[in-house]
């Protein structure tokens, strides 16, 4: 083309410029969900086909080649909504092809009232285009703390504005979808423990009867995320404030608190952890094994297996106080309270220090016949294990097996007994009460 001068275009050279200069021109019919490629060059020849599914075009342009991933199946139910348009629209994407990201400008013409659009797509070449859409990024990334959000009207029973910042920064102009439907597609995103939760907070008549106009309700649960992993969320929901009380507008977003969520949960694991055990040796404390033990024999009456508890006494420790001191009696209770825990880590036995040097084992899975066995090779090992100062020492064992009908002071009863019994049949042996 010759043109030089602005008077000499024509409106044919314009339109012959517009086939030239344009990358992809497609044409739409969403109506019955198809396109037809008008004409294609660059890297569009290999990642658009000729002909094609419409809703597949627009989940591989917006959503898997912008991050090389793939969308959770239960996202692609706002797919559709994506997809449809009621006037003029122009996006920029990046798109990663072989690695290579490119930026792409999208437009759309809506053609005439029944979804059939011309779509134009046109790769940018200019690096700082890049540079602005990744520093744009960065800046997204910080803000969308919220995952999610949407415009709610209980009354009309509508849905408009949604956000779901993981898959783009633009909302979806989705009136056709309906709240009470939406709301039973997203309950599939929350993670199955929360559902009932969810689907009583979101209910329309929860929403009306607990929340008066400006007030706002949240809960937290753990929900999807964009490659399908549970992750903690706070969901809130915030009544509008106009001047009908009967006009029911809501605000509903979904607030990404993972990283924080896991932090708590791991600083309260480690205080409740710090909460069970005896600061001393490290076992659990008293508190912490009463509740093992009551536990155990409470459900020991729906669940058919063998349990039994061991008490465990260090002989003449008193004796080890009044001549080494008491510096020494820690040490030793440390010592044989690793002995006891190595010894018996390879059944499943939780132990605990009841007080001074008294010990109490709740033993899963384990007779009072098979108990006894084991507390006699324990037994044996203390012996012949040397406690540094303290020298040789020597331990004294009852145990008692839980009958059904057991009750908690009964069984204990019963295992103080039999230690009892041990100590005043000489110590160093193991003595059990039936």
């Amino acid at each position: 083309m010759n043109v030089n001068k602005l008077e000499e275009f024509t409106l044919e050279d314009i339109s012959e410029l517009f086939i030239e200069k344009v990358d992809t021109i497609l044409i739409v019919n969403a109506e019955i969900d198809s396109y037809r490629c008008i004409s294609k060059k660059g890297i569009f020849i290999d990642i658009i086909e000729d002909s094609g599914n419409y809703h597949d075009l627009i989940e591989k342009l917006w959503f898997h080649l912008s991050n090389s991933k793939k969308i959770t199946s239960d996202y692609q139910v706002f797919v559709p909504s994506f997809g449809k348009f009621h006037g003029k629209y122009s996006k920029r994407l990046k798109l990663v092809y072989n690695n290579i990201p490119h930026i792409i400008q999208m437009t759309i013409y809506p053609i005439n009232d029944k979804n059939i659009y011309m779509l134009i797509l046109d790769e940018l070449d200019n690096s700082e285009y890049i540079q602005e859409y990744l520093t744009n990024e960065k800046i997204n990334n910080i803000q969308n703390t919220y995952l999610f959000s949407m415009y709610v009207d209980l009354i009309r029973d509508t849905t408009n504005s949604i956000s779901i910042t993981e898959i783009s920064e633009e909302p979806m102009n989705a009136t056709e979808l309906k709240y009470s439907n939406w709301r039973m597609m997203i309950v599939n995103m929350i993670w199955y423990e929360d559902q009932p939760l969810f689907l009583e907070h979101t209910d329309p008549d929860y929403l009306k009867k607990k929340l008066a106009p400006g007030r706002t309700t949240s809960f937290d649960c753990q929900m999807q995320n964009l490659d399908g992993k549970y992750i903690w969320v706070k969901l809130i929901f915030s009544r509008a404030e106009t001047n009908n009380n009967d006009d029911f507008r809501f605000v509903f977003l979904v607030q990404d608190i993972h990283e924080n969520s896991l932090e708590i949960l791991s600083t309260l694991k480690k205080n409740e952890e710090l909460a069970s055990k005896d600061s001393l040796t490290g076992v659990y404390n008293h508190g912490r094994i009463e509740t093992e033990l009551y536990n155990a024999i409470e459900n020991s009456k729906e669940i058919e297996r063998p349990l039994s508890i061991m008490m465990m006494d260090i002989d003449y420790f008193k004796t080890i106080n009044d001549i080494y001191g008491h510096s020494i009696g820690d040490i030793t209770l440390k010592h044989f309270a690793v002995i006891a825990c190595d010894f018996l880590k390879s059944y499943n036995i939780k132990i605990g220090r009841w007080g001074g040097d008294e010990f109490v084992a709740v033993c899963y899975n384990i007779d009072a016949a098979e108990l006894t066995a084991i507390a006699e090779n324990m037994r044996m090992r203390i012996s012949e294990e040397s406690f540094d100062t303290a020298g040789n020492i020597t331990c004294s064992i009852g145990i008692t097996g839980i009958n059904k009908n057991d009750k908690v002071k009964g069984a204990f009863d019963r295992v103080d007994k039999a230690l009892y019994l041990a100590k005043s049949s000489g110590r160093n042996c193991v003595k059990v009460e039936r």
